[in-house]
This record gives structure tokens, sequence and C-alpha cells, in this order.
């Protein structure tokens, strides 16, 4: 149960980063403490207790296995949020370099 709390802490730190933050670089922080959140909340649906490996050793036997399906999952979401945390750090050096500011509020008085 604490570790579904910890998950819910964690999306809602996440959207208040998003929400609140005027900054773009915390802004992107917020979006990747969202998405370990999801991450974490996968990982932890997949989990059984006293469950082992998903490796059938012999046949008949009666095992309680982990579901690999959700950690494939977050295998493959790891992938793509290091990607687009990469494309919104170069989009962020790049306003930073053409407008000197990481400020949304001062971006969208510029108009241009």
């Amino acid at each position: 149960m604490i570790v579904y709390l910890s998950c819910i802490v964690l999306l809602l730190i996440g959207i208040y980063c998003i929400a609140v933050k005027k900054n773009l670089i915390k802004i992107i922080i917020g979006i990747g403490i969202t998405e370990y959140a999801v991450n974490l909340f996968l990982v932890v649906i997949g989990y059984r207790t006293g469950g082992t490996a998903p490796i059938i050793k012999s046949v008949g036997e009666k095992v309680i296995y982990v579901d690999p399906l959700p950690q494939a999952l977050v295998l493959t979401a790891i992938v793509i949020g290091l990607a687009t945390t990469a494309m919104m750090v170069a989009i962020a050096m790049r306003i930073y370099d053409r407008y000197g500011t990481f400020d949304i509020t001062k971006l969208r008085k510029l108009k241009g």
C-alpha cells in the first residue's frame, strides 16, 4: 500500500512542477518525475508477493510467477522517456540561445 501512495505522491509532485513552475528546466524535471511515477506504478502492478522470475524449469509445478509484461513496457517507456527528455533539453537550450532566458512568462511577451 505504501508503494502505491509513493506513486501518487511522485505523480502529484511532477504535476505540480509542470503546472506551477515558470522555468523550462524545472518543467522538464517535473515531466521526468511524472514519467518515473508512472513507471514505478507499472512495475508495482506486475509484482506478486512470493513470485519468482517467469522462467519455467519443469512442467507441472505450482509456482507463482511475476508478470513480465509491465517490466517490458517500463523498459520501453524508459528508452522513450530518455529520448523525449533529450529532445526537450535540446529545445530548451535553443530557446536560451535565442532569447537568453528559461522563464516562460518572458518568452510569452516576446511574440516573435
